[in-house]
């Protein structure tokens, strides 16, 4: 079997940050240990980075660049670098305020470039200059009302985020030293996200031809959408900023989604998004997050079905969730069926929303105790995984006969995955990729809409041959669909097909041209063994 050699990028995730974004990167390179990984970590905290998980043998480096800190290079530019700066940064934000897809990526990539010859761009990111041509980009025709509306405070806020964002352009990542490290040297760029994730791959193929692969399992574009909505906080960012950001992120979006060699969206729904920023279908494949289906084999195959008069909830307490509407829907439930109880399991929680979905419980429920999860003297408890009743998410899944999905907003719907993989029937909210996940082997409803839900789980609740028989098939569907098995199987000819196809390299991309003795240190008298790093300053390099 070849060795290949990925540069795996990723940004607030593996190999620090908890959570499903740094499990399945886990899953992934442990899955594959025939062949070499390097990491390249853009970080969003100082704790995050104290916190780093146990690394396989064939993860040979891991290099981490924050984008927290205070960044002052303490450069000092010439007048032919600041005047060459201001055209490129002239032409980046007149991308983003006009929606102009083609300055944008020739100011991204002109900066890019002088930040290769210069050593870094930080001090002139955030300089005066910097300022008045985001200043003369806002004003110029073109530019949407709410973009030309932006104070002086907006337009110095908004350049303080772009130049966060704009870091990597400045990072030491890209070309090969003499140890062969740099991404310049591996044959396949893997961005486990969008975004500014990605950027530092976008930079790689631009300048070195290094193959281009981006996994997407929860849209970037789509979750920054989501994240400023507009919700009136002290720390909301105003109109104008709001409006900059959601422009230079689409603007992004598109050029990664345009130049990417390869794309692997995790659901139909990333897929959607993807096209329409630019993606074309010939380079498009979906791969379904993969799950550790032993953790759940017990519950799945065990003969116990779980208390035909419960119902389940496993998740992440948060307002996307929507447990206010749950909540009413199992109060209906309830005048049908009284004995019913509902167990809710926080993986996670806000407080606040957590301590109003109890308020309400308490409201709907008067007469018993929310918190009490003695069976036969409350109608809904408030648990944790991890608690006593629930040592692991698969005891909180065997909890019931029914597992309700309530959220709002969802991407890929990894509770119901879960549940799926324990045989249990479902009954969920049409949203994100919940009918792709289920594919007809579960209930789904309208979001929103306490009373259809009610209805969903009553028929399941009533009917046990009809609930054991969808479970049974919602498992044999995640069995084939979402384990991890298939998810390093499908990266695995993915890597391959990209190696095969060769690359924009100087030297032609011939596959396995530079074999993996070739990185072994010391001196190696066969020519053929090692190729020399491009010259910075030649046009090859360039």
């Amino acid at each position: 079997m070849p060795l290949v050699r990925i540069g795996l990028l990723t940004e607030g995730g593996y190999p620090y940050a908890t959570g499903e974004a740094r499990l399945w990167c886990d899953r992934l390179v442990r899955g594959l240990p025939q062949h070499e990984f390097e990491l390249y970590a853009l970080s969003r905290s100082a704790d995050q980075e104290r916190a780093r998980v146990p690394l396989p043998e064939h993860v040979t480096r891991v290099r981490t660049a924050p984008l927290w800190a205070p960044a002052d290079d303490g450069r000092t530019y010439s007048r032919r670098e600041r005047r060459r700066f201001a055209d490129c940064f002239a032409q980046l934000v007149h991308g983003i305020c006009a929606g102009a897809p083609d300055p944008f990526a020739a100011g991204l990539y002109g900066l890019a470039g002088l930040a290769r010859e210069q050593g870094g761009l930080h001090a002139a990111l955030r300089s005066e200059s910097a300022v008045r041509a985001l200043e003369a980009a806002c004003r110029a025709p073109g530019a949407s009302r709410t973009v030309q509306a932006a104070r002086v405070a907006d337009l110095l806020e908004f350049v303080d985020d772009l130049e966060r964002m704009l870091r990597p352009l400045s990072l030491g990542w890209y070309e090969e030293n003499a140890h062969g490290e740099g991404l310049a040297a591996v044959d396949v760029c893997h961005a486990a996200a969008g975004g500014v994730a990605a950027l530092p791959g976008l930079l790689a193929k631009r300048f070195f031809g290094v193959p281009l692969l981006v996994t997407e399992y929860g849209v970037q574009l789509r979750a920054h959408y989501l994240a400023h909505l507009g919700s009136g906080g002290a720390e909301e960012p105003r109109p104008a900023v709001r409006a900059l950001l959601a422009a230079f992120h689409l603007r992004l979006a598109c050029e990664i989604y345009t130049r990417a060699d390869f794309l692997t969206p995790g659901n139909a729904h990333a897929r959607r998004w993807q096209e329409r920023c630019g993606a074309t279908r010939d380079r498009l494949r979906t791969v379904h997050p993969g799950m550790e289906a032993d953790r759940f084999a017990s519950v799945g195959e065990g003969a116990d079905r779980g208390d035909p008069d419960t119902l389940v909830w496993v998740g992440r307490v948060e307002p996307a969730k929507d447990l206010v509407a749950l909540l009413h829907a199992f109060a209906e439930v309830r005048r049908t069926r009284p004995g019913t109880r509902l167990r809710i399991f926080a993986t996670a929680a806000d407080p606040g929303y957590l301590a109003d979905c109890r308020s309400l419980a308490a409201q709907l429920f008067p007469d018993e105790a929310a918190d009490c999860v003695t069976a036969g003297e409350n109608p809904v408890a408030f648990e944790e995984v991890g608690g006593p009743e629930a040592p692991t998410a698969a005891q909180a899944y065997a909890g019931g006969r029914v597992v309700v999905l309530s959220s709002v907003i969802e991407g890929f719907p990894v509770t119901l995955a879960e549940a799926m993989l324990c045989g249990r029937a479902t009954v969920s909210t049409d949203v994100g990729a919940v009918c792709e996940v289920i594919g007809g082997t579960g209930l789904v409803v309208p979001p929103r809409n306490p009373r259809a839900l009610a209805e969903a789980c009553l028929s399941l609740l009533g009917d046990a041959e009809r609930a054991e028989r969808l479970g049974a098939a919602a498992r044999a569907r995640a069995l084939e669909l979402f384990t991890v098995e298939q998810n390093v199987t499908a990266f695995q000819e993915i890597y391959l097909r990209l190696l095969a196809k060769g690359s924009e390299r100087p030297d032609g991309g011939i596959p396995f041209a530079r074999p993996p003795e070739a990185r072994v240190p010391g001196h190696w008298t066969s020519p053929t063994w090692a190729t020399p790093a491009p010259d910075p300053t030649s046009e090859a390099a360039v």
